[in-house]
């Protein structure tokens, strides 16, 4: 059981990670370090934070849908992609070494961050495209699944790359993006999940009071988000790039 200065140091930075990650995507880059920092090894800190962030995404996903902003016939084969791209890259993990992926994210990360200071990303009205629904879901699932593969290979910041593949390439407006990106994530995690628990790796004391942090920083998060639309999206992506960047450069 986990003493009380562990509670301490992961419930407060994992509630941040939930609104972070509920505007942006990328929580992970604040939550996973916190359980790191309160001592936990790596594989149940790991574990723990796949059952908090798994928890916050749900609720999430709920309030995005519950706004209408979640169009399940695009949804669905995003969702299936990504899980197919998520299995695909942790096999790929165990054949290549991740600092190759992490050189190549030191030039990709400038450029991300210039795609989103650009004035037409991440609208706050959708794009009309040629070939409709049809073409838009195909280009959700083909971006779902490139990210999944970076998802199960390397991992950080996956959402934030769904809510911009999604706006830049799909053309869906940002609120919309958001949610699409929530309910791939909760695919991923729940499976994640699964095999954690089944591992035994989770800490579930620990992990329940985290996830009801997260939870709240998610409710909070989506809620900003649906409001403010490009407003607060947009710093928070930027942010999220950041955090990032020093995760390569090993700030922290």
């Amino acid at each position: 059981m986990p003493d009380i200065q562990t509670f301490l140091i992961v419930c407060p930075l994992v509630l941040l990670a939930g609104f972070v990650d509920a505007i942006g995507g990328g929580g992970g880059l604040i939550s996973l370090p916190a359980y790191l920092l309160a001592g936990l090894p790596a594989h149940s800190a790991i574990a723990t934070n796949k059952l908090s962030s798994t928890c916050g995404t749900a609720l999430a996903t709920v309030r995005f849908a519950r706004q209408g902003l979640m169009h399940w016939r695009l949804a669905w084969p995003s969702m299936a992609a990504g899980l197919a791209g998520s299995w695909c890259g942790a096999h790929l993990s165990m054949l290549a070494d991740s600092a190759v992926l992490e050189r190549v994210l030191y030039l990709v990360l400038p450029l991300t961050a210039l795609l989103v200071l650009r004035k037409d990303a991440l609208r706050d009205e959708a794009r009309c495209r040629e070939g409709g629904e049809r073409r838009t879901a195909g280009i959700a699932a083909g971006a779902s699944l490139l990210i999944g593969v970076y998802d199960g290979f390397y991992g950080p910041g996956t959402g934030t790359f769904l809510i911009l593949a999604y706006s830049l390439l799909a053309g869906m407006d940002v609120r919309r993006a958001n949610g699409q990106c929530k309910a791939v994530n909760l695919t991923t995690n729940v499976t994640s999940l699964l095999v954690y628990l089944r591992g035994g790796q989770v800490l579930l004391a620990l992990g329940l009071a985290a996830a009801a942090c997260n939870m709240l920083g998610n409710w909070l998060g989506a809620g900003m988000a649906i409001r403010a639309g490009s407003r607060i999206t947009r710093p928070i992506i930027l942010l999220v790039l950041l955090l990032l960047l020093l995760r390569l450069l090993g700030v922290y």
